[in-house]
């Protein structure tokens, strides 16, 4: 049982990170590797305090020092979802489930909003996790949505067990030449199905038909990540302590609403991890 579960590893999820550390909390660091991707994007930085005219590039390398320096450690899986248990809450990540007393949401704005019907028909056809149900359709013809090349490993593993998979892949340079994976360029309407996914609505008109869908996504909606999390345009609803509606779930960081700023993001992970070290007390 982990004191805290922070969801994110850009600039909020590590300050509350480096925070919880110092106070000794046992945390468990859900993201990608290296942290602060987008960080390392940027051109020119001019606004973070003590690093005037800072490279987005330099500053990520500072944040990851940092990081390595206080010993933190990233689980670099997605959280498909999150399970109230009463006092504590239940993640399932991949083929495992974690345990924590309470929850930051650093997702930022890139949480990936689903297709229409896609949140009615998960568990009945729909799938966001390859090694939890690709079992569930050896020898079947199904659909798979992947939004980055480091989740391509997936794909290749379902590929062992369905019979046929078509792709949709939203990103550059999909590395998949299997035989038994056509990649499709078409836009995604619409998910079909009324008791189980049937198939997807292309943009042309048309409908694909198959057996079931993965949706291998960086980050999974909020409404399909934690039922019940209230929203405000698009953004998680958040009180001066950071904290949610729900009891011990904070938030902070882009995904709580504007400025999308990088200091603002890192002041707000550190008082959630503050509100969380109050809240364990």
């Amino acid at each position: 049982m982990f004191d805290a579960a922070i969801i994110g590893t850009g600039p909020a999820g590590l300050s509350a990170a480096l925070t919880l550390q110092i106070h000794g909390k046992q945390i468990i660091w859900f993201g990608a590797k290296p942290i602060c991707e987008k960080v390392a994007k940027a051109e020119q930085i001019n606004n973070y305090p003590g690093m005037p005219a800072v490279s987005g590039a330099d500053l990520a390398a500072a944040f990851q020092a940092h990081a390595d320096q206080m010993g933190l450690t990233v689980t670099e899986q997605i959280v498909n979802s999150i399970i109230p248990m009463g006092a504590h809450y239940a993640l399932s990540a991949g083929p495992d489930f974690y345990e924590a007393k309470t929850l930051l949401l650093a997702t930022g704005i890139a949480a990936a909003g689903t297709l229409p019907g896609e949140a009615e028909l998960v568990g009945r056809g729909v799938s966001y996790c390859a090694t939890c149900d690709g079992m569930l359709y050896r020898g079947k013809r199904i659909a798979v949505i992947c939004t980055a090349k480091r989740l391509e490993h997936e794909i290749t593993y379902l590929a062992e067990l369905a019979e046929h998979i078509d792709l949709f892949a939203f990103y550059k340079d999909c590395g998949i030449d299997l035989p038994n994976v056509t990649v499709r360029t078409e836009k995604l309407r619409a998910v079909q199905g009324t008791e189980r996914f049937t198939g997807l609505t292309l943009s042309t008109g048309e409908t694909l038909e198959a057996d079931g869908l993965f949706c291998l996504r960086t980050a999974i909606s909020l409404n399909t990540l934690l039922p019940g999390l209230e929203t405000e345009d698009g953004h998680i609803k958040v009180d001066r302590n950071q904290e949610t509606n729900l009891k011990n779930v904070f938030a902070a960081g882009d995904c709580t609403g504007r400025p999308y700023q990088y200091t603002k993001a890192v002041g707000e992970g550190n008082v959630a991890a503050h509100s969380i070290v109050r809240a364990l007390a």
